[in-house]
């Protein structure tokens, strides 16, 4: 009936709808496409994350809300959800949360004995980002083979398994894995496959505890030795400038930088020299990853090429989008950030990370209902992305609601209990109200969390201020400034030299402010009445009390 009624609609979750039924694929023509759409798959190199699915199911339910508001509500009946495959349990999940009960509601019926499991199809679990459905059938399917009854179609399989566990974060029956495939095969490719695999579980476990970079060294280095010899040229330059690419990551944890641009250098001279016709999506990564590189080494326009040529290689791909987007935020390039962002909502299923961002860009052009309204709809999509509580507990303690705001920082930290940021703004709330060794508690833990978060060392300052200790205040702005020099730190300070009868100091800062944000009236207006001002002697007025200096003031809230 919607594609009937409303093909408009239907066109614009053809991504969600297409991954979800496959059966309907020939009714619902695909409107995004990318480049990896017209390849055959041994070049589709790019396989979803984990957290795709997640991204389909929130576009199914936006799709379904938007039908009903047309069609009208709906029961809808669910059997075996006890059963059900992870991706299907999620979608129930966010259909739940995210449509009223009275638009649809979900019924759990009698399990159905005798259900037999859908047919495993492997290369629509790989292509979709479907790691739990492929992780649970393939390890059902490779009980059943063994590596004599058909060896490259055991390795092929035991390859995706892996991949899709190392995705779901289960890396240690992925190395079991692993280890399988080597005591079983000898093949040089895949025998390198594993050495790289194994490195890269040892470089991005979930667990940082558990990473090991010197180890992965090792391994990513059995693969470069394998791939170097390969003798097929056009062969060799793909699997080997995987490899190269591979042990850029482990030279970027073991904080070689320049290393790690000198092997994707080498790894793009391979491809550009003997893949020119075939494999761009290996190329296009490969300059995407220099581009992050180049970030990192501060050569941010030749980032920005990098990140536009793997972008002009495949409009239809969005995660390059994000980062092309984040790097011009950086750069205060706020408009073609914006840009890039909002290219990320229209190419893709909705995605949390492309609203978080806007939402950043929404309130420092001082948007600040349009930020939350973003932040709002990151947490509807995702309810465990914890930086989005951080911002909109800030914001909601900027507008002095501090009741929605602890709320916020109390469900961010019991998904991160030891979050600095959340801990910051926590201190930030308790010192609001009054709760003066509650605030100083939440700060001090952020600090030794995190001994570079300015923001926890400019809210201590506003407290021992606020608590009459000058000096501590002094110290701990000093020390945010020594981190980040802003205006805003330097006028704060200012008012406690000023407060503390140390008028030259307090100018010098204002002075410096001025040149930092020029237009700031608070910053001039500040600076004239030091120049009014002349320093008073001291004196004794009728109780004795000496004083000096100007009248004691609040100290302005330091950055969230």
């Amino acid at each position: 009936m919607a594609l009937e009624r409303w093909p408009g609609l239907v066109a614009a979750y053809d991504i969600e709808i297409r991954a979800a039924a496959p059966a309907l694929r020939d009714l619902v023509p695909a409107r995004r496409r990318s480049l990896a759409d017209e390849l055959p798959r041994a070049q589709r190199i790019l396989v979803p994350g984990a957290r795709r699915t997640l991204r389909i199911a929130n576009g199914l339910a936006e799709f379904v809300r938007d039908h009903l508001l047309r069609a009208g509500p709906l029961t809808l009946s669910v059997h075996n959800l006890g059963e059900a495959d992870h991706t299907d349990a999620e979608l129930v999940t966010v259909l739940r949360r995210r449509l009223a009960p009275e638009l649809l509601r979900i019924e759990e019926g009698p399990s159905a004995p005798g259900a037999g499991p859908l047919p495993a199809d492997f290369d629509r679990f790989r292509d979709e980002g479907f790691h739990h459905a492929m992780a649970e059938s393939g390890l059902e399917a490779l009980r059943g083979l063994t590596y004599e009854d058909d060896p490259a179609g055991w390795e092929h399989l035991l390859q995706r398994v892996a991949g899709a566990l190392e995705a779901v974060e289960r890396e240690d029956e992925a190395r079991e894995l692993y280890d399988r495939a080597r005591r079983e095969s000898t093949d040089p490719k895949r025998r390198a496959t594993a050495a790289y695999a194994t490195a890269m579980i040892l470089v991005r476990h979930h667990d940082p505890a558990r990473r090991d970079p010197e180890q992965a060294l090792a391994w990513v280095n059995e693969a470069i030795t394998i791939t170097s010899l390969l003798p097929d040229r056009r062969e060799r330059a793909f699997h080997l400038g995987f490899d190269l690419n591979g042990k850029a990551l482990v030279e970027v944890r073991r904080d070689r930088r320049a290393a790690a641009a000198e092997l994707v250098r080498q790894a793009i001279d391979l491809a550009e020299t003997d893949l020119a016709d075939e494999h761009p999506i290996h190329r296009l990564v490969l300059y995407a990853n220099r581009g992050q590189l180049l970030a990192m080494a501060g050569r941010h326009e030749a980032a920005l090429a990098d990140y536009t040529r793997a972008i002009e290689a495949d409009p239809g791909y969005p995660d390059y989008y994000l980062d092309r987007g984040n790097l011009l935020h950086k750069l205060g390039r706020l408009a073609e950030a914006l840009a890039d962002y909002e290219s990320v909502m229209r190419l893709s299923p909705p995605f949390p990370e492309a609203y978080y961002n806007r939402a950043e860009l929404r309130f420092v052009s001082g948007d600040h209902e349009g930020a939350r309204a973003d932040l709002d709809h990151t947490l509807d999509l995702d309810p465990s992305f914890t930086p989005a509580y951080v911002n909109r507990s800030g914001l909601h303690a900027a507008a002095g609601d501090y009741a929605r705001a602890r709320q916020d920082v109390e469900q961010g930290l019991r998904l991160a209990p030891r979050d600095p940021h959340l801990l910051c703004v926590l201190g930030q709330i308790e010192l609001a109200e009054s709760r003066y060794p509650e605030a100083r508690m939440a700060f001090d833990t952020a600090l030794e969390l995190d001994p570079e978060l300015v923001a926890a060392w400019a809210s201590r300052a506003e407290l021992a201020f606020e608590r009459g200790d000058r000096s501590a205040a002094l110290t701990d702005l000093t020390h945010a400034l020594k981190l980040e020099e802003t205006a805003e730190l330097l006028f704060n300070r200012s008012v406690v030299y000023r407060a503390a009868g140390l008028p030259e100091q307090a100018r010098q800062d204002l002075v410096r402010a001025a040149e930092l944000a020029p237009g700031d009236e608070d910053v001039g207006r500040a600076l004239a009445e030091l120049r009014e001002v002349r320093p008073p002697a001291s004196r004794t007025d009728d109780e004795g009390a000496s004083r000096s200096g100007p009248p004691e003031e609040s100290l302005p809230r330091g950055p969230r």
